[in-house]
């Protein structure tokens, strides 16, 4: 174990300095997808992340990616299981990598090929282990069923931990997950609502 911030926890540091939400384009279709990510963008949302689980997500993805450079934004690639998925991301472009789960093997895969990884927890001893491995950007999921005690409960053992809340996300229920401690917000579908969207505009930065 090391005090010392990893690259990817430096990354992420620096990407989610100006706003605490980040969105998830998940199974949208290209043009659908280019289309919320720029909605985020226009927000002042700069992680966006389209998950990769078919070959439309693929091409989603490096639509994404392309658009994210004339704009000067980075996106990542979501879903990323094993050294497939890890290879097409790099392929595409993406910026950093995002899994469900915490595999060390797809982290370690993902930093050698230059992308941040954010893994994903739900325990407290997958926690401890992405600590151990030198990771203080984890994502948690399913929040929505963790809930927002999980979050305040885990900032007692584990407080240089930063948390992004990913599953059953909103612009309702966000406002209470940031209370309890966590970094981010991952939203999707509120990106298509107008209602969602003028509620997520309230918890941007000022």
């Amino acid at each position: 174990m090391t005090d010392t911030p990893s690259a990817s926890d430096q990354w992420f540091a620096a990407a989610f300095a100006q706003a605490p939400i980040m969105a998830i384009l998940r199974g949208m279709g290209v043009e659908r997808s280019l289309e919320l990510a720029h909605v985020a963008w226009d927000l002042g949302i700069d992680a966006v992340e389209v998950p990769i689980q078919s070959d439309e997500d693929r091409d989603s993805l490096a639509a994404v990616v392309a658009a994210g450079r004339e704009r000067g934004k980075q996106v990542g690639a979501g879903t990323v299981v094993d050294d497939a998925t890890v290879r097409f991301a790099a392929e595409a472009g993406a910026a950093f990598t995002v899994s469900p789960g915490f595999d060390i093997d797809v982290v370690r895969a993902s930093e050698a090929a230059g992308m941040p990884a954010l893994p994903g927890v739900a325990t407290a001893t997958e926690v401890q282990l992405a600590r151990l491995a030198g990771l203080r950007w984890l994502k948690a999921f399913p929040a929505s069923v963790l809930g927002t005690d999980w979050f305040t409960t885990m900032r007692g053992p584990f407080p240089d931990v930063h948390f992004i809340a990913t599953g059953g996300m909103n612009a309702r229920n966000a406002p209470q997950f940031l209370h309890a401690g966590v970094r981010v917000v991952a939203v999707g579908s509120a990106l298509a609502d107008p209602d969602e969207l003028a509620r997520l505009a309230e918890v941007m930065p000022r």
